[in-house]
């Protein structure tokens, strides 16, 4: 289980080419240093619109059993998992979306800031560790959905 401080973000829309990628959501979650609460960001990007739109932080309780579980299900699951190489080169998991954490004991991304603009990565998913990225981003998306 991580302990101390961490942030993670979550965005969709990560492919992208000769332009940047458009993000159609980035969630961003961080347990500050010697807090029970964890902060939850949102910016959504309405179908047809040009930019995101940012909600209000919520704040969710990591005393919660099934968020704390939830996180350490997440940490366990990227520890596993590799990244393209070279860094945005190809979203190997090819699902549009990309995942950013960092804490003392892990620092795991796949898809640059920019996103992946083309090209063929060295490293390829396996299709179980693509299942286990899909089960990764559920899991964000859960966090994200849990009521204050």
């Amino acid at each position: 289980m991580p302990v101390g401080e961490y942030s993670l973000r979550l965005q969709h829309g990560i492919t992208g080419g000769f332009a940047p990628p458009t993000p159609n959501a980035i969630y961003t979650i961080t347990q500050p240093l010697k807090s029970d609460t964890l902060v939850v960001t949102s910016a959504i990007r309405a179908d047809g619109t040009p930019s995101l739109q940012d909600f209000a932080p919520k704040h969710i309780s990591n005393k919660n059993d099934k968020v704390s579980n939830l996180v350490e299900e997440l940490h366990s699951i990227l520890k596993e998992l590799p990244t393209e190489q070279p860094p945005g080169s190809q979203d190997i998991y090819g699902l549009d979306t990309s995942i950013a954490w960092g804490s003392d004991d892990l620092e795991w991304m796949n898809g640059s800031p920019q996103g992946c603009g083309g090209g063929i990565s060295e490293v390829q998913a396996t299709e179980e560790q693509k299942a286990k990225f899909r089960r990764a981003v559920d899991i964000v998306t859960e966090l994200t959905q849990i009521e204050q």
